[in-house]
C-alpha cells in the first residue's frame, strides 16, 4: 500500500508539471507526454479496481509510462536548456540522418528555427549536415549563427575553422585557430590543423612554431615530432628535420615514412651506410617500398655493386612501374639501364596502394629532388652545400638568442 502511495503521488505530480507546461509554452509536444503519463496511471487505478496485482511486465511499463519517461525528458530538457518539441525534432533528425534522409531533416529544422531562431542545437544540427554534404558556405553561416549563441563552444569554433579552411578562406581559418589556441594551448587538433594549412600556404616556419609550442603541452607526441620534421625539411634545414624525425621514430618505431626521410637526409649528406640502413627499414610499409628498393639501388651503385643495384631496381620496377622511367632519366645509373628489365602492359596498369599523406608525399618529393640535385655535384660541392647549410643554421640560432 505504501508502495501504491509514493507511485501515485510522483505520478500524478508529474503530470500536473507537463500540465502547467502545456499551458505556460503553448507547445503540442506536451500532449503527447500527457498522454503517455495517463496511459500508466490508468493502468495503475486498473489495478487498484480489480483489486489484482499485474504481471511485472506490465507494472514495468507503468512506472516507465508515468514516472520514467517524463522524469528522464524533464532533466534533458534542463540540462540541454531545450523545449520538449526541440528534444522531439533533435531525435527525429538524428534518426533520419543515420537513415540517410538528410533533405527531410534539412527541411523539418529549417522550419522549427524560422519560428525559433535562438535554437543553439538546431544550428549546430544543421551545420553539422551542411558540412557533411561540402557545402561550406552554408556550414559556415550556420557555425557563425551557433558560435553567437555559445561563444564558449571551443569545437563549433573548430569546425568553422575547417569549413573556412575548405572553402579557400585559410585567413579566417588562422585567426580562429589561433584565437582557440590562445584560450587552449594544449588543444591538439586546433594545432594540427593550423600547422597543416600553414604548410599549405608554404609557411614552414609559422607551422615549425606551432608545433613547437604544443610540445610544452604533449612532449611525448609522435604527431608532432614527426611535423616539426616535415616542416623543417621543407626550409631544407636537413639537421634540425634529422633531430625530430628520430625522435619521432623512436616513439613510434613503425613510423617508416620517417625512416624513408632519415635515409633520404643521409644519402644528402653523403652517410651511405646509415642511409642504407633507413632505407632497410622503411621496406616494410607497402607504398615505400618501390621508393626504398630505388634509393637501395643508387646506394649500391655508389659503392660500385653493380649486381646488386640491378637487383634492387629490378625489384623497385616490379613494385612501382613508375621507377623505371625514373631510372632512364637519372644520369647515375647508366651503368645498369640497359640490365633492367622493363615493366610489362598488365604492371603499368597496376594500381599502386596509397597511404601516405599529400603533406607526406610533398616531403618525400622535396627530399627526392634534392637527392637528385646533391649526386649531381662533386665531392667538395657537397661538402661546401652542407657547410653553408650548417653557418646558416648556426646564424639563426644566434639571432634567436
Amino acid at each position: 500500500m505504501f508502495e501504491k502511495i509514493i507511485f501515485n503521488v510522483i505520478a500524478i505530480a508529474l503530470f500536473t508539471i507537463t500540465f502547467l507546461k502545456l499551458i505556460k509554452k503553448n507547445d503540442t509536444a506536451y500532449i503527447y507526454l500527457l498522454l503517455i503519463e495517463f496511459i500508466g496511471i490508468a493502468i495503475n487505478f486498473t489495478e487498484l479496481l480489480v483489486a489484482t496485482s499485474f504481471h511485472a511486465s506490465i507494472k514495468i511499463l507503468m512506472y516507465l509510462l508515468s514516472i520514467a519517461i517524463p522524469l528522464l525528458l524533464f532533466i534533458i530538457e534542463k540540462t540541454l536548456k531545450i523545449d520538449l518539441s526541440e528534444l522531439f525534432r533533435i531525435v527525429a533528425v538524428y534518426i533520419l540522418n543515420k537513415l540517410g534522409k538528410t533533405d527531410t531533416a534539412k527541411t523539418i529544422l529549417n522550419k522549427f528555427l524560422a519560428k525559433n531562431p535562438n535554437s543553439y542545437i538546431s544550428h549546430k544540427l544543421l551545420a553539422q549536415i551542411y558540412m557533411k554534404e561540402e557545402n561550406y558556405e552554408a556550414a559556415i553561416s550556420e557555425y557563425i549563427k551557433v558560435t553567437d549563441l555559445k561563444s564558449q563552444d571551443m569545437d563549433s569554433y573548430y569546425q568553422l575553422s575547417i569549413a573556412f579552411n575548405k572553402n579557400n578562406q585559410n585567413e579566417k581559418a588562422i585567426i580562429i585557430l589561433q584565437d582557440i589556441l590562445k584560450q587552449m594551448p594544449e588543444n591538439e587538433k586546433a594545432t594540427y590543423l593550423l600547422g597543416d594549412i600553414y604548410f599549405e600556404q608554404q609557411m614552414y616556419k609559422e607551422a615549425v612554431s606551432v608545433y613547437m609550442a604544443a610540445l610544452r603541452y604533449h612532449p611525448s607526441s609522435f604527431e608532432l615530432y614527426y611535423n616539426v620534421g616535415m616542416a623543417y625539411t621543407m626550409i631544407n634545414d636537413f639537421q634540425r628535420a634529422k633531430e625530430f624525425y628520430e625522435k619521432a621514430a623512436e616513439i613510434n618505431t613503425l613510423s617508416y615514412n620517417a625512416k624513408l626521410n632519415l635515409g633520404q637526409i643521409a644519402l644528402i649528406y653523403g652517410d651511405l651506410d646509415e642511409a642504407e640502413n633507413y632505407f632497410r627499414q622503411s621496406l616494410k610499409q607497402e607504398d615505400l617500398e618501390a621508393g626504398s628498393y630505388y634509393y637501395l639501388s643508387q646506394i649500391a651503385i655508389l659503392k660500385g655493386d653493380e649486381d646488386r643495384a640491378r637487383n634492387y631496381m629490378n625489384v623497385a620496377v616490379q613494385l612501382d612501374p613508375r621507377a623505371y622511367m625514373q631510372m632512364k632519366k637519372d644520369p647515375i645509373f647508366e651503368p645498369i639501364k640497359k640490365e633492367v628489365m622493363p615493366p610489362s602492359e598488365q604492371l603499368e596498369t597496376k594500381e599502386i596502394k596509397k597511404v601516405l599523406t599529400k603533406k607526406e608525399k610533398k616531403v618525400n618529393s622535396h627530399l627526392s629532388k634534392t637527392c637528385i640535385l646533391i649526386e649531381n655535384l662533386n665531392s667538395d660541392d657537397i661538402q661546401k652545400f652542407n657547410k653553408k647549410k650548417e653557418n646558416q643554421i648556426e646564424n639563426e640560432g644566434k639571432q634567436k638568442e
